[in-house]
């Protein structure tokens, strides 16, 4: 009797959320990632944290979230990249990638950050990195939903 694994791919979202804004933004891409219309495809979700190399290199794709904190990247996403960037160097090249930043003022290092070091990882943007000033609102939440719908859909479509 033959058997057939079903093999999904895997969305990694790895996230900083310290705020109240920063949660409403992630309960948005998560929302997006899981679309009703995007199948097969399984939503790995791992605070900045605790992410590792080998769920970074398990993972088909990457959903970013970060605060720009004082003009950069949160403390939490830099460790992320720090512990992972050369175990993951060779094997995850050519990957994609989205990102959404939060910021009360400007983000632009956090942004520039961003997309270093996921050009040294040669990681594939599926869209620009999204920002997000002040408090979310309906549109932001909807911009986030739709980056993150993007990604799935990336790496649902891959399979």
């Amino acid at each position: 009797m033959l058997r057939y694994r079903c093999v999904m791919a895997r969305l990694l979202v790895v996230h900083h959320t310290p705020s109240p804004a920063t949660q409403e933004l992630l309960e948005a891409a998560l929302a997006g990632t899981r679309d009703e219309a995007i199948e097969g495809v399984e939503v790995v979700v791992r605070p900045a944290l605790v992410a590792s190399a080998v769920e970074t290199m398990e993972a088909d794709a990457y959903l970013l979230g970060t605060p720009a904190n004082i003009g950069y990247i949160s403390g939490a996403l830099k460790h992320y990249f720090d512990t992972v960037y050369y175990p993951c160097l060779e094997a995850t090249q050519g990957r994609p990638f989205a990102a959404y930043v939060h910021g009360n003022l400007d983000s632009g290092g956090a942004v520039r950050a961003i997309e270093s070091i996921t050009k040294g990882l040669q990681w594939r943007a599926v869209a620009p990195v999204l920002t997000v000033t002040g408090a979310p609102d309906r549109a932001a939440r909807d911009a986030v939903y739709e980056l993150a719908a993007t990604v799935a859909a990336t790496v649902a479509s891959a399979e």
